[in-house]
């Protein structure tokens, strides 16, 4: 009796242990899959603007879409950002509004810039509470002036880091998220940098470019290898020696002039080789606009 009262203690924990895990398990954000949207008045002013944009999210598993916002065109395009929200919340798409910079990593009035553009992105959702934007992502590139050019050439990365805290500071009391562009050679400082940097937001997306080019003679299995590489090789490099729930997670953005009509074989790439890894967070595909050019 005694042996099989433990046979059935024993049978009853692993069912309550299965039933614990397999919600857990359910309850797994799925890796998220972004688009960049630049010269968003052009784009979401025209007509069915928002729904071919909702449409192209649709038919390319794209769950969330970065809009490129500007001070000066802000006030002009309300409307059809109010629209768009609209339009592509309906179908389950997140909005992330997407400022620029080449020198919001310098204090002072470059940085107020910036600052002052995520105010502007709060005033916004606390003008129009129902159809507000989800997050900011940050599209910071100090490394684009001269003087931050070079391998190893990270003196731009404790400004950088301040700019992405202090958006954080105004982001997150408003429920907005924060997501920031970055170049692979910010992966390959040291141990202190890089938890400096993964430290400073909760999402990072890694531009992966120029991995490939669509006259380069490789196969498409050539490129996916070398995809399937480098992803991984990089979130590795990126975490090694760090652990804990305050680090970031990382998207991998790949862009549409390395692989042309390839681009969505890729980006499946990435999502295969990586989904298992805990720090991968989704990928993200540049742009919206090369698909429009194309199609034009």
């Amino acid at each position: 009796m005694r042996v099989r009262g433990r046979q059935w203690f024993g049978r009853m924990l692993c069912g309550v242990l299965a039933s614990a895990v397999v919600p857990a398990l359910a309850a797994a954000d799925p890796p998220a899959h972004g688009l960049w949207v630049w010269k968003s008045p052009s784009v979401l002013g025209g007509p069915e603007g928002a729904e071919m944009l909702r449409d192209f999210c649709r038919s390319n598993a794209v769950t969330e879409v970065y809009v490129s916002l500007s001070a000066k065109t802000a006030a002009s395009e309300e409307s059809d950002l109010v629209r768009a929200i609209t339009v592509l919340h309906r179908a389950s798409i997140r909005v992330e509004a997407l400022l620029s910079s080449t020198d919001a990593d310098e204090p002072g009035k470059s940085r107020e810039k910036l600052l002052d553009e995520v105010r502007g992105v709060v005033h916004f959702n606390e003008q129009h509470s129902a159809d507000r934007f989800d997050g900011v992502h940050l599209d910071i590139e100090p490394q684009q002036r001269p003087e931050n050019k070079g391998a190893g050439n990270l003196r731009f990365l404790p400004g950088l880091v301040d700019a992405y805290r202090a958006v954080r500071e105004l982001a997150e009391p408003a429920h907005l998220t924060v997501n920031a562009d970055i170049q692979n050679k910010l992966l390959k400082g040291t141990l202190d940098e890089r938890r400096m940097l993964l430290s400073a937001v909760p999402r990072l997306t890694l531009m992966l470019y120029e991995l490939s080019k669509p006259t380069d003679g490789t196969t498409a299995s050539q490129k996916a290898d070398k995809v399937r590489r480098e992803s991984a090789a990089y979130l590795d490099m990126a975490f090694q020696g760090l652990d804990g729930p305050a680090l970031a997670t990382m998207m991998i953005g790949l862009r549409t002039p390395d692989y042309g009509p390839l681009l969505p074989q890729m980006l499946g790439t990435v999502d295969d080789s990586n989904h298992a890894n805990t720090h991968y967070a989704g990928w993200a595909r540049h742009s919206y606009n090369d698909m429009l050019k194309t199609a034009s």
